[in-house]
This record gives C-alpha cells, sequence and structure tokens, in this order.
C-alpha cells in the first residue's frame, strides 16, 4: 500500500483519518498515522515501531469491522506537538501525543488506548 497515504494537515485530522481507515479495514492506513517509531499502548499491548502498530491493527481489524464515530475533545497544542482525545462511548477512549512534522503535516508519537472489544 501507499507508504503516505493521507497527511493531516492540523492534530484535530488524525482521528478523522484514523475513523476512515479503521473502517475500511485499512491497517496500513492506520500506521501511517503515526511516526515511524511511535509507542501504542493498548491494553497489556505496548506496540513500539510503526511495523508493530500495524500488526496491532491487523489484529484488531480481525475481530471488529466497525467503528463509530467518537466524541472529541479539542487538541490541545504547544507549538510543534498537540495532544489529541477521543470517547467513542463505550468502546474505546484514547489520549495521544502528535508532533508536526517538517512537512508540516502531523503524526501521532504516542498513543494510549482503552478498547473493550467484548461487543459485535
Amino acid at each position: 500500500m501507499n507508504e503516505k497515504k493521507s497527511a493531516a494537515r492540523e492534530p484535530e485530522e488524525l482521528p478523522r483519518l484514523f475513523l476512515e481507515f479503521a473502517n475500511a479495514g485499512d491497517a496500513d492506513g492506520l500506521a501511517s498515522l503515526y511516526e515511524e517509531n511511535a509507542v501504542l499502548a493498548a491494553g497489556d499491548v505496548v506496540a513500539t515501531g510503526r511495523s508493530a502498530i500495524r500488526e496491532f491493527y491487523a489484529n484488531l481489524l480481525q475481530r471488529r469491522s466497525e467503528f463509530p464515530a467518537p466524541r472529541l475533545l479539542a487538541p490541545l497544542r504547544a507549538g510543534e506537538l498537540a495532544l489529541t482525545s477521543a470517547v467513542s462511548g463505550e468502546l474505546a477512549v484514547s489520549a495521544e501525543i502528535a508532533r508536526q512534522q517538517p512537512d508540516g503535516s502531523w503524526l501521532w508519537v504516542v498513543d494510549q488506548l482503552k478498547i473493550s472489544v467484548g461487543s459485535r
């Protein structure tokens, strides 16, 4: 798949792109939202690096095919860093740190995710 899928021009675009890729079943697209050495923590899983993050999402997408639109909280920005967060009912709560890239796009660097996959 294309290494650079869609670029987030603002940090608040990252959750929209996440939802688009997740509902398309696109693990490569989801991984493209992270810096190469990013860290994702979800429950007992800690995925370090884009490849491990892609593997995490590929496994998640095998168990879940539909992701509802989350309630997004306004990003908090401090220069080239931003804190993004979202709540999806009882399904998931997330908080992420994004960093502005040299080309002006934004990618997540750290992602703390709590998922409940039991329903569906």
